[in-house]
């Protein structure tokens, strides 16, 4: 092998040691992986803080600065506990195609354990392909104050029937549809259902009842009896407390008396309703006891007497027998 041989073999080595060096110090990449992307900016706010969660709503700014390749982006959001490290929730959302110098504004919204701070990161990604990453802190969020009307109930809805015509009086049931939307169990509340003559303002019952422990995502329907006088109409409303303050309301109508348009629609006239026709036949049937009062009841001094009596009387049979 001539002198020029020795030379181009010593070139191609070193040119490859070069190479891989390169290479593997990340000097070289290809153009598939570049990012035309960056996050400029993050924001987080506290839509509604409660006893025990807080909904959080994070809004990531995207950037596309150049490129014209019409990929598909999405962004995932991740949230790590700052305590354990742990990720506690995920989140993502399709951004679709990006223009060359766009840049959009995506909000996503995250429900978390109201303790300690997390560690909020939002992942940006071209198809599979990771291309930009940023982070936002939080902290202390178990000392950020609960909503004062956020007790998880709502009210969804009423019904009522007729039980008694009487004298000019009706009584009728009130059934009282109380949702849970929150994520714990909710608080045995005070409630006050009454009833008032819808012109002259003037209140004909009232009745106060307590909501019960109510599960997550469940409805229950707590029942009572208003009297009223025949042949007027009425507004029912229900006020939940909270020991001293009004944490949330609801409104139905009673309309014993109702008006109703003639047939130009120029003039109304009032319709006579029959109230004892609705009145229901099967007078065993009884407005619900309210056993939501005993749901978290526990055994009570009579059931304590029965067992020491019953273990007394087999000691003396053991002893006289």
């Amino acid at each position: 092998m001539g002198k020029q041989g020795i030379k181009l073999t010593q070139m191609l080595i070193l040119m490859s040691i070069i190479l891989l060096f390169a290479s593997g110090s990340g000097c070289i990449r290809s153009f598939e992986e570049e990012s035309y992307y960056n996050i400029k900016d993050m924001d987080i706010s506290a839509d509604r803080a409660g006893t025990s969660f807080v909904d959080l709503n994070v809004t990531t700014y995207v950037e596309k600065y150049q490129g014209d390749t019409e990929k598909n982006a999405s962004l995932l959001l991740k949230v790590y506990s700052r305590e354990s490290g742990l990720l506690e929730v995920q989140e993502e959302v399709k951004l679709g195609k990006l223009k060359k110098g766009e840049t959009k504004a995506v909000s996503q919204s995250l429900s978390l354990p109201k303790t300690g701070g997390y560690n909020i990161r939002s992942v940006l990604f071209e198809e599979d392909t990771q291309k930009n990453s940023g982070e936002i802190n939080v902290y202390n969020l178990d000392f950020l104050p609960a909503d004062v009307q956020d007790i998880g109930l709502e009210i969804s809805e009423m019904d009522f029937r007729v039980r008694k015509v009487e004298d000019r009086k009706v009584l009728i049931e009130s059934d009282i549809y109380l949702t849970n939307e929150g994520k714990i169990t909710s608080q045995d509340l005070r409630m006050l259902v009454k009833v008032r003559e819808m012109d002259a303002g003037l209140l004909a019952d009232k009745v106060w009842i307590r909501t019960g422990k109510i599960k997550p995502e469940t409805t229950v329907i707590r029942s009572v009896n208003l009297t009223m006088p025949d042949q007027y109409n009425y507004v029912v409303e229900v006020l939940i407390w909270n020991n001293d303050t009004i944490v949330r309301r609801g409104e139905d109508y009673i309309q014993l008396n109702p008006e109703v348009e003639v047939k130009d629609k120029t003039s109304t006239k009032t319709k006579e309703i029959q109230t004892s026709e609705f009145e229901i036949v099967d007078e065993n049937e009884m407005v619900p006891e309210e056993e939501y009062a005993e749901e978290e009841a526990t055994p009570g001094f009579s059931l304590f007497l029965s067992a020491v009596l019953l273990c007394s009387a087999v000691v003396l049979r053991r002893r006289f027998g």
